[in-house]
């Protein structure tokens, strides 16, 4: 089997996992996703509608990519499966997989949170597993014929070193990949910027929106500087993602405006209308991941006595957002920072 023969299967395919298929089946790869009912409603409609922040627009008629809803009829061929869920899935999909995929697939995690491959480790059957990290914003379109999805911000997805070949199966235009040695800080990376999802989706601001006011990166910036004072106390070393060093992230963000705005360029690389997908869960009324973004954070500061007041804070204001099901509670920032 050559890579361009290899069966690809998007496990949860929503904003990224359509994202990502879309770019390989224009590549010509084999790809399946495995998806909730209404969007495979919308794809078997119209078909797919990749864009992206470099203007290219791109259509994918159904015929290009197979759809399904059930894993079993999804994975039973698979030779490596995408799995997108959101991570409170991770466990299920892993049953699915161990369940349904051959006893030789690949699974790659492209989910966010620090814990998910280890998690797809334990329930996969013993089937090979290779974490990954996807640095970009993709937004859906469910209701533009065809269904839309549209990477909103750039950067490089990244899988772990080690396995031969999925890398160059998985770079594709528009979905640029590379191999990182250590794939565990860059997840630890990504999930400081991470942080900021939960500000996305309390303001109902889109991001671009959100990052150019500084009383909203003063909350990310303090927000961050927890973090880092827990990960240094448990002895968690985040890696560089993009942009400057982890370190520098809270002094960057506490620039004036003007300042920031000059020097932040490439933060700020972002379709005017991106928000986060913690944003996107309030609005449908689904559970967010705050327990894998900032709940990490609190796993980590209550096991080493670190005191982290504003994540704690933030954390409880997306609960009850999830709680009430209204969609964003539109908070203002100074409604966030009290503690």
């Amino acid at each position: 089997m050559t890579l361009r023969d290899a069966s690809v299967v998007v496990a949860g395919a929503g904003s990224i996992g359509c994202y990502a298929g879309g770019c390989l089946a224009l590549a010509g790869r084999r790809v399946t996703l495995l998806v909730r009912p209404r969007i495979e409603q919308a794809l078997l409609r119209a078909g797919l509608r990749v864009t992206d922040l470099e203007k290219r627009d791109r259509r994918l008629s159904q015929a290009a990519f197979m759809v399904e809803t059930q894993a079993q009829a999804a994975l039973k061929g698979a030779d490596v499966v995408l799995v997108t869920t959101k991570s409170r899935a991770t466990e299920e999909i892993g049953r699915q997989i161990a369940a349904h995929a051959p006893k030789n697939a690949v699974i790659v995690s492209l989910q966010n949170g620090v814990d998910n491959a280890d998690r797809l480790a334990a329930t996969v059957g013993g089937r090979r597993v290779v974490a990954g990290m996807v640095p970009f914003n993709v937004v859906q379109e469910d209701d533009e014929n065809p269904f839309r999805v549209h990477r909103a911000s750039e950067g490089t997805v990244l899988v772990e070193s080690g396995t031969p070949g999925i890398s160059t199966l998985l770079n594709v235009e528009g979905f640029a990949t590379a191999t990182h040695a250590d794939m565990r800080s860059v997840q630890w990376g990504k999930l400081l910027f991470n942080l900021n999802n939960a500000l996305v989706a309390l303001s109902d601001l889109p991001l671009a929106a959100e990052l150019s006011d500084r009383r909203w990166r003063l909350l990310l910036a303090r927000q961050i500087a927890e973090a880092l004072t827990a990960m240094k106390a448990a002895g968690v070393k985040p890696g560089r993602v993009a942009g400057p060093p982890p370190a520098l992230l809270p002094t960057i963000l506490r620039l004036p405006d003007f300042l920031f705005l000059r020097l932040a360029k490439r933060m700020l690389a972002i379709d005017p209308q991106a928000r986060s997908s913690m944003w996107e869960d309030l609005q449908r009324g689904r559970v967010t991941e705050i327990d894998e973004l900032q709940g990490s954070i609190l796993r980590l500061a209550d096991r080493t006595g670190v005191q982290v007041p504003l994540v704690r804070r933030v954390t409880a204001l997306v609960r009850q957002a999830e709680q009430r099901n209204q969609g964003s509670p539109r908070l203002p920032p100074e409604a966030v920072e009290q503690t």
